[in-house]
């Protein structure tokens, strides 16, 4: 029986969501073949949670901990923390130092794409078509006219580096624009402005199921608000259609990018890319290397469309981490 660590929690924002989404994977373990242990990452504290909510705290040297005076190691990691530390490298390379292997990607892939900024500019290259975009850095001088004139309005003003929409604007008019600098601001001291693309919201979850990696099907996204914010993503305020309604020409073409944008990248693990289509041709807006796991993500949803039961996805998750 292999002892598996299930991480979750985080420093970000979006903790109250990776709690959740480490439950399911924790409830949804094969305990056939796997111990699984909740483990709860909190900058204050790193500590394993029992069925009593009891915490024992982890020993970071080694990432073991000590239950009545005995030491339980860890053979394998399943990643489920969004944001930092768990989806921008930092849990990655601790884990490669420790020699303990993990569920989601190595951790310069995991760094690169929770960089919107430069993973779009390494995609770029691939031909992979992106909106147009101005950057800024916090102390930046603004100047709102060579913005508006590059990526024109409405547009989307979205920290570099943070997730579940957290501290992203749709700005329609010149008067909402600095606001929205300094909403994302909160979230990170980089910060992208990109055009705004009309067109369908598609996700799409590619992952390396049984060594072959897969393309899921294609959700849609139909969001009640202006945008998929957060309440759309987790309040329940849009529609998820999967599979999207879409023609088997687009359909191919979207897979083909998602797939290539997987493999150029050196991906491992789940990844969940998000493209708006314009004029027949997928735009990337971002991929996400820890999607949601809950009941209600979109990931889970892809893969019960494609015949693959949670138990099968979390497993076979384990089992690739085992293998590497």
């Amino acid at each position: 029986m292999k002892n598996v660590a299930i991480i979750m929690g985080g420093y970000s924002s979006e903790y109250k969501i990776s709690l959740t989404s480490g439950n399911v994977v924790f409830n949804n373990i094969n305990r056939a073949k796997f111990n699984p242990y909740r483990i709860h990452i909190f900058k204050e504290k790193w500590v394993y949670v029992n069925e009593n909510n009891s915490e024992f705290p982890i020993d970071k040297s080694d990432f073991s901990v000590t239950i009545n005076d005995s030491k339980i190691n860890f053979d394998v990691v399943f990643n489920a923390i969004h944001g930092t530390p768990g989806e921008d490298g930092l849990m990655q390379a601790y884990f490669e130092l420790l020699n303990i292997p993990q569920t989601s990607c190595d951790y310069y892939q995991a760094a690169l794409t929770f960089n919107k900024r430069d993973m779009l500019s390494v995609l770029k290259p691939y031909g992979i078509k992106t909106a147009e975009s101005y950057y800024l850095n916090l102390g930046d001088e603004i100047n709102v006219d060579t913005i508006l004139a590059k990526v024109g309005l409405p547009c989307f003003v979205k920290p570099n580096k943070s997730g579940s929409s957290f501290g992203i604007s749709k700005v329609k008019t010149r008067e909402e624009f600095l606001p929205a600098i300094e909403n994302a601001y909160k979230e990170d001291d980089e910060i992208i402005i990109e055009s705004f693309l009309d067109g369908t919201e598609v996700s799409v979850g590619v992952i390396n199921y049984k060594g072959t990696v897969t393309v899921l099907p294609i959700t849609e996204i139909v969001s009640e608000n202006d945008f998929f914010d957060y309440e759309a993503k987790y309040l329940g305020k849009s529609k998820e259609i999967t599979p999207a309604r879409i023609s088997e020409e687009l359909k191919i073409k979207i897979e083909t990018v998602a797939k290539r944008a997987y493999e150029v990248l050196k991906m491992k693990g789940f990844s969940r890319s998000e493209f708006i289509i314009v004029n027949n041709e997928p735009y990337m807006l971002e991929m996400n290397t820890i999607p949601g796991l809950t009941t209600e993500s979109i990931l889970p949803q892809q893969a019960r469309e494609a015949g693959i039961s949670l138990p099968e996805l979390f497993e076979n998750a384990i089992e690739l981490a085992l293998k590497k």
